[in-house]
């Protein structure tokens, strides 16, 4: 029987599309079975809570979106509020602009740190935000208010979601 191969890296992206897949057992089965085999396992966004619902945060540190933060512990994870963190084989990142910079400490831990920096100097990445409202604690109140109105629902949902997971994972959060 030929031997398989192990994967090198595997990506699990995130968000609003994220919540279908929280109980589909074919794609959390295939995120556990790469956290088992590949060199490195890299969530961006929201795809955090799906590595958490395949089992594999459990005791690890992990980030994931701001809006997400908080329900890391009901997946085992001990949440820091960085942009990026690398716990062994695992990286996360924070939102989408963060998955930039976590491609880029992939790259440098698959490749060199002078590879990365190839990379991202041919993408020309020099983030230079137009306005400084990217984190709840620098977005200015109205714009906070009016997105935390509109993302209710889903944020519900999501802690509702996140509940189950940690009743299933055995977890008191």
């Amino acid at each position: 029987m030929p031997r398989r191969r192990r994967s090198i890296f595997f990506l699990v992206p995130g968000g609003f599309g994220q919540q279908d897949l929280m109980n589909d057992e074919e794609v959390l089965s295939l995120i556990r079975r790469q956290f088992a085999s590949s060199r490195l396992v890299f969530s961006v966004c929201t795809g955090a809570v799906l590595c958490g619902a395949a089992g594999i945060l459990k005791g690890r540190q992990a980030t994931t979106h701001w809006t997400t933060l908080n329900l890391l512990p009901y997946y085992g994870a001990v949440p820091t509020g960085s942009r990026l963190v690398v716990d062994g084989n695992l990286i996360t990142a924070a939102g989408v602009t963060a998955g930039l910079d976590g491609a880029l400490v992939v790259v440098s831990l698959l490749r060199s740190d002078s590879i990365a920096q190839q990379i991202q100097l041919s993408i020309q990445y020099a983030p230079q935000p137009v306005f400084q409202s990217g984190m709840p604690d620098t977005a200015p109140p109205d714009v906070l208010r009016a997105f935390n109105e509109s993302y209710l629902p889903v944020q519900l949902s999501r802690e509702a979601e996140a509940k189950g997971f940690a009743k299933a994972l055995g977890i008191v959060a």
